[in-house]
């Protein structure tokens, strides 16, 4: 285990609240806290015990007390962070949280940066670097099913994966350097077709994980989605319905949407995030003419567009602009007002090309029901998995990818070559790729960005 100072920050959210929690780590974690906690008669902290706890008054220099107190005591390695841990509980709130800690880094602690408990974790062994970023996963987690993901992955279950697969390219590794450095031993020689039969079963397994990286991207991130179509034809509407509830504001006035308006709704456990923009249209008002920008540059994000046209009118020139510049896009239609008659040809709509398209009304809930259907077609094929491994993490696919190309050019080079000792250090490549997904082989730099981005306490 390395050697770290103590740390200390506030785990619980700022603000109003039955309690606060503030987290101290460290081997001076019971030194600190014994100077400047008193309990019953008292007593002092020399004989805390593992997984117990004390209650009591937190004091300041001056010996006034600050609050009343409970503090838990969790003895390293069977921590969090596998050091000596305390977590002071006191009111919530945030003076006198704040007046806490203060006391606390007087008494000798450091403030701790984002992530740093977790990233002690990482550093002392107790997790690996996929566990630890699914720890944010968690606490960013919009549904049930992305926090059920996440969950799994703190556990461990990419983890075992990547060390399955990096077991089998070591053995590989290790079958080739016998080969070839010792000749003359009485050791089966591996062959070029040996190895090609192996690595070809290793990429195959690799190929099974990256399926899983488009949906699990989306569990992790969310879908983002962009409501578009000219102005008044019902996007506001629509945001509204799905949500249930009146976030955008409707009128009759053309324009009334000037900015994005981002909202989060749940589709089967899927973390779907809608975006209503303005009205496309040409315009000579400034704020909308940025707001009309910003719809285009939410389209080019999005990884969905939901076009919406009235179906009570008859197509204009800005309806086929509007189609024009969604038409490489995942994209789903929706011919609203469907309460109001239609006066739109399905003829009309040819060069969309696509089989979702539906009769709506925002207003009455009529088709909202098949918006949902066409979205899990879209992009779970009609079906949204809750069990398995999926990888959630646009760093470790990047990893993946990079180990599979080395190892095709392994690949290669048995094919063109024959040589198994210039094919193995691909697959050695491969072999740290997959060691980036765990921490087992990235430098030290992007391991402290990726905890940058935790929160405090955490």
């Amino acid at each position: 285990m390395k050697e770290f100072d103590t740390i200390a920050a506030i785990a619980t959210s700022i603000g109003e609240g039955g309690i606060s929690i503030i987290r101290v780590s460290g081997d001076k974690s019971i030194d600190i806290i014994d100077s400047i906690f008193v309990g019953k008669n008292n007593r002092k902290l020399h004989d805390f015990k593992s997984y117990t706890m004390r209650y009591g008054h937190i004091i300041d220099k001056n010996a006034s007390k600050l609050d009343e107190v409970i503090i838990s005591y969790m003895k390293g390695p069977k921590s969090f962070t596998a050091e000596d841990t305390i977590e002071v509980n006191c009111h919530g709130g945030v003076v006198g949280t704040n007046r806490i800690l203060q006391e606390i880094i007087r008494a000798g602690a450091r403030m701790a940066e984002p992530g740093e408990f977790t990233k002690r974790a990482f550093l002392n062994g107790r997790i690996d670097l996929s566990q630890a970023e699914a720890v944010i996963d968690i606490i960013r987690a919009k549904t049930e099913l992305s926090m059920k993901s996440a969950l799994m992955q703190s556990e461990g279950s990419i983890s075992r994966e990547i060390k399955t697969i990096r077991n089998k390219l070591l053995s590989v590794i290790a079958n080739i350097e016998v080969t070839v450095d010792y000749p003359e031993e009485d050791i089966e020689e591996v062959t070029a077709g040996m190895v090609t039969e192996d690595v070809a079963l290793v990429i195959s397994e690799i190929d099974t994980l990256l399926s899983t990286a488009d949906e699990g991207k989306i569990l992790r991130e969310g879908l983002s989605t962009v409501i578009v179509g000219k102005p008044n034809v019902g996007k506001s509407s629509l945001l509204n319905a799905l949500l249930k509830e009146k976030r955008a504001i409707v009128t009759d006035v053309p324009g009334t949407t000037r900015d994005a308006i981002e909202e989060y709704i749940s589709i089967e456990g899927i973390p779907v995030k809608i975006v209503d923009t303005a009205g496309i249209r040409e315009t000579e008002d400034i704020v909308e003419k940025i707001g009309v920008q910003t719809s285009k540059e939410k389209i080019d994000e999005a990884d969905l567009v939901i076009l919406i046209l009235d179906w009570s009118k008859k197509l204009t020139h800005e309806d086929e602009e509007i189609i024009e510049y969604i038409k490489e896009k995942k994209y789903i239609v929706l011919l609203n007002k469907s309460d109001l008659g239609g006066k739109i040809e399905r003829s009309e709509l040819q060069s969309l090309k696509s089989k979702y398209i539906t009769n709506i009304s925002a207003k009455t809930g009529e088709g909202l029901s098949q918006v949902k259907g066409h979205i899990k077609d879209l992009f779970f094929n009609g079906e949204i998995k809750t069990e398995g491994v999926f990888v959630t993490n646009n760093r470790h696919k990047q990893s993946l990818v990079r180990a599979k190309e080395n190892l095709e050019s392994s690949l290669n080079a048995l094919e063109y070559t024959s040589a198994i000792d210039l094919a193995s250090i691909d697959i050695r490549n491969a072999w740290m790729n997959l060691g980036e997904i765990t921490g087992e082989a990235l430098e030290e730099d992007i391991i402290h960005k990726i905890f940058s981005e935790f929160c405090l306490g955490k």
